[in-house]
């Protein structure tokens, strides 16, 4: 019973930071203006995020825009596009790993593989939220360098957007979720394991009993 929890503990945070980490990817959150200068009045806010950026008007009309190139994006932009989105192919294949060997589930027979099964799907849980993580810090790193640069002009800097906190948040889930899952094992009455017993020899004793005089003292 307190593995079925974990297992059902571990998926359900995997499966809530996997979502995380594809809403965390089609945000356009990831650089936001910052408002730095006396005058906090400003006429648009500008957007950057992986796949687009957006301007929103002091009116609330907002006007967004496709990046044209992948190769005119700057080097984080472009690692964070690959990371994340391998980081939700990995999300999904562990979803699947993990309900083909769990508990309550038939595709697998066998305890102990099933087992398996669901610690393989954590790891890969693991493995996705490090991929997600990576690009996260990395953009994180780059805006607070260049907001404290002064050789970048104050209308270029941009402050930590929305969607890196949900990212941190979706691998957090992702690193825990994964661990609860590698803490998954078979139950003790289904180990594969089973005792012998040696069956004990009789002897015909002259009186006709088959009692074993070597059990006498």
């Amino acid at each position: 019973m307190v593995s079925a929890g974990l297992e059902i503990l571990g998926l359900a945070l995997c499966v809530l930071g996997s979502f995380l980490v594809m809403v965390s990817c089609g945000l356009p959150m990831w650089k936001v203006t910052a408002f730095i200068e006396a005058n906090i009045v400003v006429a648009q806010t500008i957007w950057d995020g992986l796949w687009m950026t957006c301007v929103v008007q002091s009116t609330g009309q907002m006007q967004c825009k496709m990046h044209d190139s992948l190769l005119a994006l700057t080097h984080d932009l472009q690692a964070a596009r690959a990371l994340t989105v391998i980081s939700s192919v990995m999300g999904v294949l562990g979803l699947m790993v993990v309900i083909a060997g769990a508990q309550c589930t038939n595709c697998i027979q066998g305890e102990y593989v099933k087992a398996r099964v669901v610690n393989a799907g954590g790891v890969t849980f693991i493995v996705s939220g490090l991929f997600v993580l990576v690009p996260l810090c990395w953009m994180a790193n780059s805006i607070i360098s260049d907001f404290y640069n002064p050789q970048v002009p104050s209308s270029k800097k941009r402050e930590i957007g929305a969607a890196l906190y949900i990212g941190w948040a979706a691998s957090a889930m992702l690193l825990i979720g994964g661990s609860l899952l590698c803490c998954s094992c078979p139950s003790s009455s289904n180990s594969g394991y089973s005792v012998k017993y040696a069956p004990t020899t009789k002897r015909a004793t002259p009186n006709g009993g088959d009692y074993d005089k070597r059990n006498y003292v």
